[in-house]
Order: structure tokens, then C-alpha cells, then sequence
């Protein structure tokens, strides 16, 4: 049945959902990939796979979301079947968007996580933690800020089947973390990796040496093929994998001490909200809220 889908033009494709039974059931062509209507059931709607893992139900319900002031990536996992879920960098101008997302897809949220403490803009997590009962916010031990779960390398954070694993990766921040799929096809590596490029190193406890340290001892380790979710792109790049940064990184794939000479000469400007945006989500993000 799954060939014959795939043989399928992608117009019709939309059309069509492999039921848990092995029968396709039609959902009308004007809904679109992962739309509904406000009565109509989660099970009905076509959720459009990251991959083919997502496809065949080993993989985690994805969403990628977009903030264009601060260029912050805002990321969606769930369990597709307890519908537990797990939102990654919640940026507070988008807490309304992000709330009707999980809401139109009947999604219950369990935790949401801060891969650092950001200087570039306040997190959601507190007014998530306001408006959704019982919701946990979560954050590096290391990054001196508050949050119901304080995090640790090698802690895990469970939603439903699936679960992402706490890498510690300092050096952009003293509580930078990675946060990696139990299968190890995703890494969300926060300001420590980005695409073709690496958090800046000149504030923030940032140290460049560390940073680089961490790059290649807890993310270069990871399989090559898995993908790279950052928590910021500037030149609409969505996704790298492990493989290419190792490759064609230009920060990272020079010597430590040309790393830290590069990092040292980036003359880069204060952000713009860094006064603003570190004390309120020291308090996770309630300061002045």
C-alpha cells in the first residue's frame, strides 16, 4: 500500500492519508497538508512528514516555526499517538501563533525548553507557563536562570515515545545545550552550531575555545546524515546535517587557534535587546511581562 502512495502525483498525494488500519481515507483536496477544519478530528488531517521515518510512524510529529525580528527558529515535536509534545525556543511575540498551532492539532504540551539563555530576544516560556496548565518550562542547570526543570548532559526529556537527550555544549553561553532525537536523526543545537557558522563568543560567559570544543566532541559525533536544526539563520537556510558542517563549516573546520583568531576579530555589534532580553529570561521571561 505505502508503494502505491508513493507512486502517486504529489497534487493527489494531499488527498490521501495511510490509515493506521492500512486503508486510505480521502480528506477533502481543499484542506491542504496539515489543515482542518475546527470540528474536524486530529486523526483526519493530513500530517506532512520530515522524513520517511516520520512517514512510516517512527518518527516524531516536526514543525518548524520562524520569528523575522530576532531570525529565531521556534521548533514543534510530538507523539502523534499520546500527543505529548515538546516546543523548543518559544519566542514571546509569537506565543499566540504558537498556542493555535497546538491547540488546532489537539496536542498537549508538556515542556517547553530553552536550548540557552537568549540575548536577542525574551522566550515565551513564561507566558506559555501562564495561559497552559501544568506546562513545565526547562533550561540549562549551568545558564543561572530559573525554570521548573533544571538540565543536565545526558538528561532526557520524554514525550509520549519519544524523548530528546540533553548534550551539554557551552561556549556561546556557559548553558548552551543541544538537545538530539532518541534515533539521533535531530539535533537542535541551539547558537552553539549554526548553518555555516557558530554563536558569537564575546559576551555571555562566551568562550571560544569551548565552543569549539563542543562542536566536535558532542556534535561532529553524531551520525553525519543527521539534521541540523539551529536555533537562528540570517540567509534562509532552514536545516544542515553533521555530515556537511564538518565539511564546509568555514569556522569549524580550521584549526582550534585559527577558530579563536576568527572569533576574536568579528567586531560584531552589541544585539540590540541584550539588555532587555537576558534579565527577563533569567526569570523565564516574566520580567516586566
Amino acid at each position: 500500500m505505502c508503494s502505491i502512495v508513493n507512486r502517486l502525483k504529489p497534487a493527489l498525494a494531499y488527498t490521501l492519508r495511510l490509515q493506521t488500519t492500512g486503508h486510505l481515507r480521502k480528506v477533502p483536496a481543499h484542506m491542504g497538508p496539515g489543515l482542518r477544519t475546527s470540528k474536524q478530528p486530529l486523526e483526519s488531517v493530513i500530517i506532512r512528514p520530515y522524513c520517511a521515518r516520520m512517514e512510516l510512524g517512527k518518527g516524531p510529529f516536526f514543525r518548524q516555526l520562524f520569528e523575522s525580528v530576532s531570525s529565531t527558529y521556534t521548533y514543534l515535536l510530538a507523539d502523534t499517538e499520546s500527543m505529548e509534545a515538546v516546543l523548543i525556543d518559544p519566542v514571546l511575540e509569537t506565543v499566540d501563533r504558537d498556542l493555535k498551532l497546538i491547540e488546532e492539532l489537539g496536542f498537549n504540551l508538556k515542556v517547553a525548553v530553552n536550548t540557552h539563555c537568549h540575548a536577542d530576544h525574551i522566550t515565551g516560556t513564561g507566558q506559555l507557563k501562564n495561559r497552559l496548565f501544568g506546562m513545565k518550562s526547562a533550561i540549562s542547570k549551568h545558564s543561572g536562570a530559573s525554570a521548573d526543570i533544571l538540565l543536565s548532559e545526558g538528561d532526557k526529556i520524554s514525550f509520549g515515545k519519544h524523548c530528546l537527550t540533553v548534550r551539554e555544549t557551552p561556549g556561546h553561553t556557559d548553558g548552551c545545550v543541544t538537545l538530539v532525537t532518541g534515533d539521533q536523526n535531530m539535533a537542535f543545537t541551539g547558537d552553539t552550531l549554526l548553518i555555516r557558522g557558530c554563536g558569537r563568543t564575546d559576551f555571555q560567559q562566551g568562550c571560544s575555545r569551548r565552543l569549539y570544543e563542543s562542536v566536535h566532541q558532542k556534535i561532529f559525533t553524531l551520525p553525519p546524515q543527521c539534521l541540523v536544526f539551529p536555533a537562528h539563520d540570517y540567509k534562509g537556510q532552514t536545516a544542515s546535517t553533521v555530515g556537511e558542517e564538518r565539511r564546509f563549516n568555514p569556522r569549524l573546520t580550521k584549526s582550534v587557534e585559527e577558530f579563536v583568531d576568527i572569533m576574536t576579530n568579528l567586531n560584531l555589534p552589541k544585539p540590540a535587546k541584550i539588555d532587555i532580553a537576558v534579565p527577563a529570561n533569567l526569570v523565564c521571561g516574566l520580567h516586566e511581562v
